[in-house]
């Protein structure tokens, strides 16, 4: 099972992937738009979050690698928010690779192949995105897979603290109807 795209493979987790996942989410600048860094413990516990989730919905967020190398660079998929929002309940495109994969095109041409499977496998109706109003990196790869923003969908994340830089957030959506007319 997975997805795959020129230059991917979008996978199930291995056992091996927990350490550079582990590296990846202790990096400050890769969770530069999250309220801390996780630990290796946090990172084992997200892990087995996705798992349990991809025996239930079937989509997940999936382990990324590089065909060229083999290497993990982090992951690219659907899950569902477990928070309580306006736009809940919904099915989310996320993507968190290593910083050393970054500018390479690899997270919106994992995005894309996502929301296809999202769409054509799983006949979701909408799949949205959201993250930190200052991230403009994750901006830009919402927009590049042609998902939209209606300024009164963004929202204040309820799980960062009040006052925390990070709570105002913003949300992308994208229809089954729009992707095919933009596919």
């Amino acid at each position: 099972m997975g997805l795959e795209t020129k230059r991917l493979i979008l996978r199930e987790w291995k056992d091996s992937d927990l350490e550079p996942f582990a590296a990846l989410n202790s990096d400050p600048e890769v969770m530069e738009f999250f309220p801390k860094t996780m630990k290796l413990d946090e990172t084992a516990a997200m892990i087995d979050r996705i798992k349990a989730r991809h025996a239930e919905d079937g989509f997940c967020l999936w382990a990324t690698e590089e065909k060229e190398t083999g290497d993990f660079i982090g992951f690219v998929g659907l899950g569902r928010p477990l928070f309580e929002a306006k736009f809940m309940p919904c099915v989310e495109i996320g993507w968190r690779l290593a910083r050393s994969y970054w500018g390479k095109g690899y997270a919106p041409e994992a995005a894309i192949e996502v929301l296809r499977d999202g769409f054509e496998n799983y006949g979701l109706d909408e799949i949205v995105s959201f993250t930190a109003a200052l991230n403009s990196k994750s901006i830009r790869v919402m927009e590049k897979i042609s998902m939209c923003r209606n300024p009164d969908d963004d929202f204040d994340h309820p799980n960062v603290p009040d006052g925390h830089h990070l709570k105002p957030h913003v949300l992308y959506r994208i229809t089954q109807r729009d992707w095919r007319a933009k596919s």
